[in-house]
């Protein structure tokens, strides 16, 4: 079996799979992490401390629909609040999933193979944390958008589940865990007719699920931009919440693959190849959430509008000019240090880098949403925001629900896809060469 390495910066570019593996390894060290890696005490010590978490999330949800929203910090004029801002946030996270998932796939682009997996699933879970908020605040039109992302996401994800699922059904000893896999796996068999099937199945939900990362963000944005509030009016929402939905989302597959691959000793099959082209996706979303800020103030300022100037004025010196640079800082001066190859592929820098991008895009809404609805077109009508332990309670107790998913799905399935890893081997090229070979004679 391959010994995980790592490529030093400043040499050759790192491989998408360290070499030395075979069909049979990468089965075997992936299958065992599910079937064979025994319960450690760190996996039981961070899902304590998620069910504790959840509990008070539960306490919370509760008390809201006994009392009403009036628990909330909502008042007038800001009527939306945390609700909204962690909707649009966990939305935005999502977004990455489905990019590397469907995007890439059609792209051809390799080195999604190895986490597409726990992305997708990333994915579920975090359009879940989403889905709450809306059932919560009664948005209809974001529950139609919602569950349509939502269902999609779910069928890709366990359509690409299926060659694993027989794998597992295979590798087990286990009679009660090989008929529940072997009935997940739908009767796979790995015939040729199954491989021919699934791959035309999987490309066509791919193709799918590509407009959804378009469509769903800017059907969010228009939540925004239809109104007429100060700051949200403006043609530019669609394509600024998709750049800061993909960015968001690939600073959350970062925050989760950089761990992932330490504490299950994947590295060979997650590479710093894979680590450095999500920050350069990250840095290119980036520049383009720069744009949209910078496009934003230029028309504040073109367009002559008192109440888009005191808009920019109110966010820059206002009660909440904190959260406005603190944003700035995080989304856009920070992120700059991945130009330099060395902080790249340097898997600490990238932990902290993506969670400043993650706590940067979760005040971009809060600026959006809440700043804004605090000075209206009338003195009469300016108030503040001052979010309660409930609204906070609801928002640490989805990230408490989507860490225990997490820790779930590394416990009960593959997060690395064993049979799109196989395609990588050299093996399975040779195989593909022949074979075109006897077709072409």
């Amino acid at each position: 079996m391959a010994r995980p390495t790592e490529v030093e910066p400043g040499e050759q570019k790192a491989p998408v799979i360290q070499p030395g593996h075979t069909f049979a390894s990468i089965t075997e060290k992936i299958g065992a992490i599910v079937l064979k890696r025994p319960i450690m005490g760190g996996w039981v010590f961070g899902m304590f401390i998620c069910f504790l978490i959840l509990q008070w999330f539960l306490f919370a949800v509760c008390w809201l629909f006994y009392k009403g929203v009036g628990v909330w910090g909502v008042n007038i004029p800001v009527g939306w609040g945390f609700a909204i801002v962690n909707f649009v946030w966990w939305i935005g996270i999502g977004h990455a999933g489905t990019l590397i998932s469907a995007i890439l796939l059609l792209l051809r682009q390799s080195w999604r193979n190895s986490i597409n997996r726990f992305a997708e699933a990333m994915t579920l879970f975090a359009v879940a944390c989403a889905g709450m908020f809306p059932i919560f605040h009664l948005l209809v039109w974001d529950v139609f958008a919602v569950t349509t992302y939502l269902t999609i996401s779910l069928v890709f994800w366990f359509v690409g589940l299926i060659p694993d699922l027989a794998s597992l059904r295979d590798q087990t000893s286990n009679k009660a865990l090989k008929f529940i896999f072997g009935s997940l796996a739908m009767g796979w068999r790995n015939s040729v007719r199954h491989w021919n099937r699934y791959e035309t199945a999987y490309l066509l939900l791919g193709g799918l699920a590509t407009p959804l990362v378009l469509s769903v963000h800017t059907v969010v944005s228009f939540d925004f931009s239809v109104g007429i509030v100060p700051g949200w009016h403006t043609t530019i929402f669609p394509p600024y919440f998709v750049a800061g939905a993909i960015y968001s989302g690939f600073a959350m597959v970062l925050v989760l693959a950089i761990p992932i691959r330490k504490f299950y000793g994947i590295t060979d099959f997650i590479t710093m190849r894979h680590l450095e082209n999500s920050a350069m996706v990250m840095l290119a979303t980036g520049w383009i959430v720069c744009y949209g800020y910078a496009f934003e103030a230029f028309m504040n300022w073109y367009g002559g509008d008192p109440y888009e100037s005191f808009l920019r004025w109110n966010r820059l010196h206002g009660p909440y000019a904190w959260s406005y640079f603190l944003l700035l800082f995080s989304n856009l001066v920070v992120p700059q240090i991945l130009w330099f190859k060395k902080i790249r592929t340097n898997p600490v820098w990238l932990f902290f880098i993506s969670l400043d991008v993650l706590v940067g895009m979760w005040l971009e809404r809060f600026v959006i949403v809440v700043v804004s609805l605090t000075r209206d077109f009338l003195n009469s009508s300016f108030g503040q925001y001052y979010p309660t332990q409930f609204d906070w309670a609801i928002f640490i107790g989805t990230l408490g629900f989507f860490a225990a998913c997490m820790f779930l799905f590394m416990r009960v399935l593959p997060a690395v896809s064993i049979s799109e890893l196989k395609v990588l081997l050299p093996q399975a090229e040779v195989k593909v060469e022949h074979h075109e070979a006897e077709v072409h004679q």
